[in-house]
Parts: structure tokens; C-alpha cells; sequence
């Protein structure tokens, strides 16, 4: 069997840091992207051309586009450290961050999207939406989400038993 190429959604939580824990054992010496999906200001600031505020904008958003490069570096050192032939990635798009990752796995011809997940449900998932929920719905190659082990000790708490007769 072939090993898969990878993209790996990664945001520096610990949620991400467990996925890429996890699929470096299941798919060692993989070639992997670790992707960081962020919105550029100039997505926020369409209406302040030509305002002095924007200047200020732009010295913040070169600011968060170095710290979206230093958290993409992070993960794939941690994929590396792990096993994985992993090199990092900044989208920097005013598209959401799922479709950020939908575009990225289309672009690099990725065998594979492998994503955390923050456990979110009932109204903060509605509110917040849920990155992970988005890729698996809309993605168009296989999709591995993985739960950190809080999170699905959380959700085997939540979960009622099913009675069988």
C-alpha cells in the first residue's frame, strides 16, 4: 500500500496537536502539508480605503501573517519530529477557513484531509460553525477527523447508552 499525501488542517490548539499526534502513527513517513487557514484584515477592511485606520491594519495583519506562519512551521516540525515528511503552509484568503482547506487539498492533489476536532456542539458549534463538520460535508476525498482524547472522553460522558432488546 502506498502512503497517502496528507493535509493536515493545523491551528496550534491542542485539538491539532493530538490529529497530527495521531495520524503520523497511522500513516508513517508520509509526505504531509500542515495548512494554517487565516483571513487577511483587508477581508474586514474593504471600507476604510483610503482611512488612516488601514495603515494600522496593515502593520496587524503583517503581524498575524507572521504569527500564521509561525504556527504552519510549528506544526509540520511536530509532524516531522513525529515521522511525517511534512513542510508547512499559510492560506491567506478571504474564503472560510474549510474552504481554505477544500482549495488546498484540490491544489496539492492531497490523498488525504486530516483535521482535529474541537468538540463543539448545540449552539457555540451553531454560532461558531465547526471547521471540521464544513471539510467532512464538503469534501470531495477522504476526510479523517479526529477527536482528542478530552474530547471524546466529553463526548462518551454525554453519550446515553443504547438499549438493545
Amino acid at each position: 500500500m502506498t502512503r497517502p499525501r496528507l493535509l493536515i488542517a493545523y491551528d496550534g490548539s491542542p485539538n491539532a496537536k493530538y490529529a497530527v499526534e495521531s495520524v503520523s502513527t497511522m500513516f508513517p513517513g508520509s509526505e504531509a502539508v500542515v495548512l494554517h487557514a487565516r483571513q487577511p484584515m483587508e477581508s474586514f477592511a474593504a471600507h476604510l480605503q483610503g482611512h488612516t485606520a488601514l495603515e494600522t491594519l496593515d502593520a496587524l495583519d503583517r503581524a498575524a501573517l507572521d504569527a500564521s506562519e509561525t504556527i504552519a512551521a510549528e506544526g509540520a516540525e511536530l509532524a516531522v519530529a513525529r515521522g511525517l515528511l511534512a513542510e508547512p503552509l499559510v492560506s491567506s484568503t478571504v474564503a472560510s477557513a474549510y474552504e481554505a482547506i477544500l482549495d488546498a487539498a484540490g491544489r496539492l492533489d492531497s490523498d488525504l484531509i486530516v483535521i482535529g476536532s474541537r468538540g463543539l456542539r448545540g449552539f457555540s458549534a451553531t454560532v461558531l460553525g465547526s471547521t471540521s463538520s464544513n471539510v467532512l460535508h464538503h469534501a470531495t476525498i477522504p476526510t479523517l477527523v479526529i477527536p482528542s482524547e478530552a474530547v471524546a472522553r466529553a463526548r462518551s460522558a454525554q453519550r446515553v447508552p443504547v438499549v438493545s432488546s
